[in-house]
């Protein structure tokens, strides 16, 4: 029984990083990615940013937002604040003349409460979010717009890029790289089941059915395959945005992510229905269940591991890996030179979310929920 319930856990660790991407793989050979419109025929455009006390940064914001406007001169912008109390309401009524719109939400109720105020204002067919600190390069609104040129296509995501503090481009790491293919993976199967919350699209169509208690990201893809529709990942939409100012921070910022995943899902189960959403139920389940559910399963299989150690020697062999893995992860926390090897990095990254999924889904059972905000300072 034992040994069953090892390999049963043992598979279940695996899934959500191994096995999933390799079914995914199988199932999107011989697809190939949407072709894009060569016409100048686009959808009218409007961007939403979302902000909240962003006076430091939202004048950088803007005139970036400029030069995306000089290249697409009837793009819609719409800055949505959430209540913000500081300077920055005033900052951006001094670009009315430039046509900047300022929506304030009537009361901070988060995010998604903003952006669904701006949405009720907007005029483009289709919607772009962003958030203050992502910088958008200059192509990118355009290359954006050729995507709905593909009538089955409801959103689009684009790809992420942080810049260092330094000044250099940086992210393009192992796991984010692994990330990106299997984006790329599930664009051709069914469909995103989180778009970059920092920069994506969709039609305005599929932003009606906007849940102010859901992460946008996550709605979006879930509303879009609702309308029998793909959500997509971008390769040449970039979005780049810094690093933490304060890495302590970091592991916060995942736990409340996560607690707002939980969240979402737990609003949404349907998401969750193979005969409602086909493949990309599958893809919620794999993408996101499991990886929720992947702390459970290792502080499992390390327990199972332990009793079944004394009884084969193969047993003894995997408990003792275990015991490395982990403690190569502990070593990596304590020793900035152990961290700056590759696997080291790897292996600690991995714990560390993880553990922040573990501490996460413990708050989520508690009954802690999140929905007013406070950007991350970068």
């Amino acid at each position: 029984m034992l040994v069953t319930l090892f390999w049963l856990l043992a598979f279940c660790a695996l899934y959500s990083y191994f096995i999933y991407p390799a079914i995914l793989w199988c199932l999107a050979k011989g697809k190939t990615d949407p072709e894009l419109s060569t016409t100048t025929t686009t959808p009218s455009l409007s961007l939403i940013i979302t902000a909240y006390n962003e006076a430091g940064r939202i004048k950088s914001k803007i005139d970036n937002t400029l030069i995306l406007k000089a290249s697409n001169p009837e793009l819609e912008i719409i800055i949505a604040s959430d209540c913000s109390d500081d300077d920055t309401d005033n900052i951006v009524n001094e670009y009315a003349d430039q046509g900047i719109k300022l929506v304030r939400a009537p009361e901070r109720l988060g995010k998604e409460h903003a952006q669904l105020c701006a949405i009720k204002e907007a005029t483009g067919e289709v919607l772009i979010f962003s958030d203050v600190a992502t910088q958008i390069p200059e192509d990118a609104i355009s290359n954006l717009s050729r995507y709905f040129s593909d009538p089955t296509i409801g959103s689009v995501s684009s790809e992420d890029r942080f810049i260092s503090n330094h000044g250099e481009i940086a992210g393009e790491g192992a796991y984010v790289r692994y990330e990106m293919w299997l984006r790329s993976l599930e664009s051709k199967v069914g469909g995103l089941v989180g778009l970059s919350g920092s920069f994506f699209a969709a039609r305005k169509e599929i932003c009606q059915s906007w849940d102010i208690h859901s992460p946008s990201d996550f709605n979006t893809a879930l509303n879009t395959a609702s309308h029998e529709l793909r959500a997509i990942t971008a390769p040449d939409v970039l979005g780049h945005y810094q690093d933490l100012s304060d890495p302590s921070k970091e592991y916060a910022r995942k736990t409340r992510t996560i607690i707002r995943g939980l969240t979402s899902l737990s609003r949404h189960p349907q998401a969750l229905n193979p005969f409602k959403h086909g493949l990309f139920a599958f893809q919620v389940i794999s993408h996101k269940l499991m990886r929720w559910l992947e702390p459970w399963f290792l502080i499992a299989l390390l327990a199972v591991n332990f009793m079944l150690a004394s009884h084969h020697d193969f047993f003894t062999v995997t408990l003792l890996l275990q015991c490395l893995f982990y403690s190569l992860a502990l070593s990596a926390h304590y020793s900035e030179k152990v961290k700056n090897n590759t696997v080291a990095k790897l292996v600690y990254f991995f714990v560390q979310v993880n553990m922040a999924i573990f501490d996460a889904s413990c708050q989520f059972l508690a009954g802690k929920r999140m929905s007013v905000w406070q950007p991350s300072a970068r």
